[in-house]
């Protein structure tokens, strides 16, 4: 039985940290003995783990400024002080964070691996959890294997640190399309909805990352138009409050609702229109992905991993300029042209076919495996 630690900050309702839960549950137990450990024991995803996975936590409560109060100590101390004498085969960090400084602080008896999420276009974004960037380089060399979600994750990666030359590969997220496809059925969650209506929807935290600040402005000038179109956001964050204020500021409260975080979106996904996806950037949308499960059409920005999920010719959904006049045209055009909603509605069943999860997980432990 090989020994597997899984390092990531939360367990809060992020899709990496979905994505986490739903590897760790499916990974083969007989040969794997599976640690997960957060920085911060918080998270509505906590409650999903497997009772057979191992769960701790560092601290009890999320504290601000962290990022920067790891940074004041050397990464060998944090290692040495959060994960201590135990052993394992193999350690994983999850998503971008501080937790991948401490992991590539191990020892060499330690096999080590970064997973990274997300496509960045500024440098910052990885070396703010480290001292610098001479400590980024050199930490970074000391992992066995980088695993990117996305071709476009790794390009990415790539345009920033060309220097670097690590062992890489790119594996898709594990999607249980089963479980997801089963609760989107539940009747009693799905949108109440006019019969001339027009219902938009949309998943994802509320955070600058999303662009849901822009997709308020683009839906005013659509309202404008089409006063039966509305839309719900499913989600929490930061940004409620402003949100909140500029939907009042639009006069749009008859027509868009913040409903707040659900543990099953799916059903409410599954009724909609039209899923839209606003994000100024993103990895491997988990929401985008469960759109196309329950056969809903997508629409979305340009943004990591898109052309993989919808093709680079907009088979499967439509990809648009990642900007506000981007989403607006896009929008546009799909309310003029109904046929095609019902052509990607058809399209997404098709290709929510190749989200296998057996084989997902086969290619997660064929790559595990080569590192023991």
């Amino acid at each position: 039985m090989k020994k597997i630690l899984f390092f990531i900050p939360t367990l809060s309702g992020g899709g990496a940290e979905k994505v986490l839960v739903n590897l760790v549950n499916n990974l083969n137990r007989e040969k794997y003995e599976v640690t997960v450990l957060t920085l911060f024991d918080t998270g509505i995803n906590k409650k999903y783990l497997a009772k057979h996975i191992h769960y701790k936590f560092i601290f009890k409560r999320l504290f601000r400024g962290n990022t920067v109060i790891f940074r004041l100590f050397s990464p060998e101390f944090l290692a040495r002080k959060f994960i201590g004498q135990e052993r394992y085969d193999i350690a994983i960090s999850f998503l971008e964070s501080p937790a991948t400084r401490i992991i590539a602080a191990l020892d060499d008896d330690t096999k080590k691996i970064q997973w990274i999420h997300n496509e960045y276009s500024d440098e910052n974004e990885f070396l703010k959890c480290y001292s610098s960037k001479k400590e980024f380089i050199k930490l970074q060399n000391n992992f066995d294997r980088v695993i990117y979600v996305a071709e476009t994750v790794k390009s990415g990666f790539h345009n920033l640190f060309p220097e670097l030359k690590l062992s890489e590969e790119i594996l898709y997220n594990p999607i249980d399309t089963d479980s997801i496809r089963k609760l989107s059925e539940e009747k009693s969650l799905y949108i109440k909805k006019s019969p001339i209506g027009f219902h938009i929807v949309s998943v994802g935290r509320l955070h600058p990352q999303k662009g849901y600040s822009r997709l308020l402005d683009v839906m005013s000038k659509v309202i404008n138009m089409y006063p039966q179109v509305t839309l719900e956001i499913l989600g929490e964050g930061e940004l409620r409050g402003e949100l909140e204020q500029k939907i009042k500021a639009l006069g749009l409260q008859d027509n868009i609702k913040l409903i707040g975080y659900h543990e099953n979106p799916y059903a409410r996904v599954k009724s909609a229109d039209l899923f839209i996806c606003s994000s100024l950037h993103e990895g491997f949308s988990t929401a985008v992905t469960e759109a196309l499960i329950v056969n809903t059409p997508v629409l979305t920005t340009d943004c990591s991993g898109m052309k993989e999920l919808l093709g680079k010719n907009n088979e499967y959904g439509m990809i648009v300029e990642n900007s506000e006049s981007g989403l607006y045209e896009g929008l546009m055009n799909l309310l003029k042209n109904p046929e095609k909603l019902e052509k990607y509605k058809h399209m997404a069943q098709l290709k929510s076919d190749s989200f296998d999860l057996n084989y997902r997980m086969e290619k997660i432990e064929q790559m595990l495996d080569s590192l023991l």
